[in-house]
């Protein structure tokens, strides 16, 4: 071989090399992103065969913790209620404080539908761009017709029908969080399945199917059962639960602690509402063709969460919320 061919083929190597190098640099110096994606998973480890251990929506601002350099680049990120996980990078849009500052800072349009589609056009016959789900969040680019045009955060544009969104103002001018209007919300996800991890009307677990719910309601509580227990007023009388209470099943520790494994709504009359297996109504009445004998059996106690929206800690709205404020 040519003395050429030797110091060209060591040159292209050296070449991909430091774009490599610039491209990690890159990636690494970006410690913030949001979600790029309807529904992104978050895994134990930086695998897509690791275990999925929560779940975040389209448009949720998140920090990057580090990055795994085994292959391709796998970012760990903590979400808005302090959650941890390894997501593919295609998942999230990485970004500098800037640009997440200023993506938190945009108008934003939020969907209501449980499910949707962002189109192309403002034409529902033009080409899809990407599904969307119950909470997902969107920069506002302004109304075409019936259609409101939006921005992912990785800078594709879209359309949305105001059949299955709002803009931000309008969703906030709206916004009820009384327990009627959250426990039709939930009511609304009757017969989805059950999904571990899941957050999101595509699949949810229990304390997923809880925070799904109250988050089309903009309200913020922790990801799981055992730390949901630690917030609010514990009802420890079960006749004193009203409506849109948080109720507690598990069992007690050998200490008299509580070890919580399973969480739902209070409906009244005896009934509750939670995911197992899929999302369906209990009841704590023998009499009653809801009777659920197995959970009944592990009552632990009832929780009043929603008059402490921004006042206990872990509770909150994407208003105060200091992911969203930053």
């Amino acid at each position: 071989m040519s003395p050429f061919f030797i110091i060209f083929g060591v040159m292209k190597r050296i070449t991909a090399f430091l774009a490599a190098l610039l491209l990690c640099t890159s990636v690494f110096s970006q410690e913030y992103g949001v979600v790029n994606i309807s529904v992104c998973n978050l895994r134990r480890t930086a695998d897509f065969d690791a275990e999925m251990v929560s779940q975040a929506l389209l448009g949720t601002p998140v920090h990057v913790l580090e990055t795994s350099t085994n292959g391709n680049p796998w970012p760990q990120v903590q979400t808005p209620d302090n959650y941890t996980g390894w997501v593919h990078y295609a998942g999230i849009t990485r970004m500098s404080f800037e640009q997440y500052h200023a993506w938190n800072a945009a108008p934003k349009v939020v969907v209501t539908a449980l499910f949707g589609l962002v189109k192309e056009k403002a034409d529902g016959k033009s080409a899809t761009l990407s599904d969307v789900v119950a909470g997902d969040r969107l920069k506002y680019l302004g109304k075409k017709g019936c259609w409101l045009k939006v921005e992912f955060p990785d800078g594709r544009t879209g359309f949305i029908h105001k059949s299955e969104a709002k803009t931000e103002a309008d969703w906030r001018r709206s916004l009820d969080q009384s327990p009627e209007a959250i426990l039709a919300s939930a009511k609304s996800m009757l017969g989805f399945p059950y999904l571990w991890a899941g957050m999101s009307p595509k699949g949810m677990d229990c304390s997923g199917f809880v925070r799904t719910a109250l988050f089309m309601h903009d309200i913020i509580i922790p990801r799981d059962c055992s730390q949901i227990y630690l917030t609010g007023e514990r009802i420890t009388d079960r006749a004193q639960l009203v409506p849109g209470d948080l109720i507690f099943f598990g069992r007690y520790r050998e200490d008299g602690s509580p070890r919580p494994t399973h969480v739902g709504f209070y409906i009244g009359n005896g009934r509750f509402l939670h995911s197992m297996g899929l999302v369906q109504i209990g009841s704590f009445e023998p009499s009653d063709p809801y009777y659920d004998a197995y959970n009944t059996g592990r009552y632990l106690f009832g929780d009043r969460i929603l008059p402490y929206i921004n006042q206990h800690e872990g509770l909150n709205t994407t208003l105060t919320n200091p992911y969203y404020a930053e």
